[in-house]
């Protein structure tokens, strides 16, 4: 594919993702198989990383004040995050390329299967637990972690499993449990943008086109977004998703030569 060709493929992917991401989340669905099409599966994680990261930490913004309601436990699961986030990104750079790319139906199967389940996911948060017992805190630092880990080396989906896990441990209410899953995730995704950065496999070129594609992506859905159903949103994210996981299913099979 064309230079240009590539460009106009991850911008406008990253346009559409900035703004999937600002309603519903699920943007590195679209942007990691883009870049597929352009560079190598390390350097396409990587850069789809780096692009989308100023997006997750303007996200954790307009939760500020739950967060800070929540500082006690984001707190006590900082170190959790910020281990886990350096050995996922770890385990990436320093990886083989090949063994990644035999991941790679497997994480997106794993990530459209996560984004399918959220909304169920999102129910039932718990009162908040101010006290909570050292065997909470151990389960639940362990639990980040895992997710930490999964989240520096891909990515995608991290937001749902700590949606899911951090509503377990008495964290509080569900804007607040979102407030926190975003700084969280903004944090683990700043890690590995720092250390991507330094492995030479990201491509800046790539990074700055889509991550001014995303920022305004994510604009004008902040603009357009209570006439948009979020219903279609996830319609076509898991769309996608699902026709993804087939596709390089078949090809990692022979199906597709």
């Amino acid at each position: 594919m064309e230079s240009l060709q590539g460009y106009a493929l991850a911008a406008g992917t990253a346009l559409l993702a900035g703004g999937i991401n600002a309603l519903a989340g699920g943007g590195t669905l679209l942007t990691f198989p883009a870049l597929l099409a352009v560079m190598g599966p390390t350097e396409a994680n990587m850069t789809s990383t780096l692009a989308l990261f100023p997006g997750s930490l303007a996200g954790s913004w307009g939760f500020r004040k739950e967060i800070y309601q929540g500082r006690n436990w984001l707190l006590r699961l900082l170190p959790a995050s910020v281990l886990g986030g350096i050995i996922g990104s770890l385990l990436l750079a320093w990886g083989s390329p090949e063994h990644f790319a035999l991941l790679i139906p497997w994480l997106i199967l794993t990530a459209s299967v996560l984004f399918i389940i959220q909304p169920w996911v999102a129910r039932g948060q718990g009162e908040e637990e101010k006290n909570p017992s050292w065997k909470v805190l151990a389960i639940a630092s362990l639990c980040q972690f895992l997710v930490a880990v999964y989240g520096g080396y891909f990515g995608a989906g991290i937001g749902i499993l700590m949606l899911a896990t951090l509503g377990q441990w008495g964290v509080g209410s569900l804007h607040r449990v979102n407030g926190m899953k975003n700084l969280l995730a903004a944090i683990i995704n700043g890690i590995s943008a720092v250390i991507f950065g330094l492995s030479g496999y990201v491509r800046w070129d790539y990074v700055l086109a889509m991550g001014v594609a995303a920022v305004i992506g994510g604009y004008i859905a902040g603009q357009l977004g209570p006439k948009i159903p979020r219903k279609w949103l996830r319609a076509f994210v898991i769309c996608a998703g699902v026709t993804q996981t087939l596709y390089y299913f078949s090809k990692q099979l022979g199906w597709l030569e």
